[in-house]
């Protein structure tokens, strides 16, 4: 059984990329160093992945999209960058460095996710998300900080604290 991935030209990648089963990767995209992308992810053209990020299966990213270093992107989440479909006009989504994207999440076009924010599973962001936050809801409302968003994880990783109930 071959595995079948789609890379498209002029497409610059950097050391120890991982492309997972029946992705696709189109024209004019840049990796990082160190990224992984799932299987059934599909990067549009012209996209730039920073170093460290992870995106992972059935991920879809359209064209004029950024995503910074060390960004997590979970299963399943959808980008947009057609604010009024079908138009001929787009725009792409920015999510800076060490962002978190929550499974299912649905990011409209033109938004920027913030320095270290973080989007929660299933939310539907549909304008920027400040630096340092936690979003979550559709549409997507912040619920606290990136600061407490690490401590209920790290107790949640300890055995010490409860599922998340945004």
């Amino acid at each position: 059984m071959s595995v079948v991935n789609y890379v498209g030209k002029n497409v610059k990648m950097g050391r120890n990329v991982k492309i997972w089963h029946y992705a696709y990767v189109g024209d004019n995209v840049e990796i990082g160093d160190d990224v992984v992308i799932g299987s059934l992810a599909h990067v549009d053209r012209d996209v730039k992945i920073g170093s460290g990020t992870r995106i992972q299966g059935l991920v879809y990213i359209p064209p004029y999209t950024v995503i910074g270093r060390n960004v997590f992107i979970g299963p399943a989440a959808v980008f947009t960058n057609d604010p009024y479909p079908p138009s001929r006009r787009m725009v792409g989504v920015t999510v800076e460095d060490e962002a978190v994207i929550g499974a299912r999440s649905v990011i409209l076009a033109g938004v920027t996710i913030g320095r270290r924010s973080v989007v929660a599973m299933g939310s539907v962001v549909v304008r920027d998300v400040p630096p340092e936050a936690v979003v979550a809801g559709v549409p997507a409302r912040i619920i606290y900080s990136r600061e407490e968003y690490d401590r209920k994880r790290a107790a949640w990783e300890s055995g010490a604290g409860e599922q998340p109930r945004p």
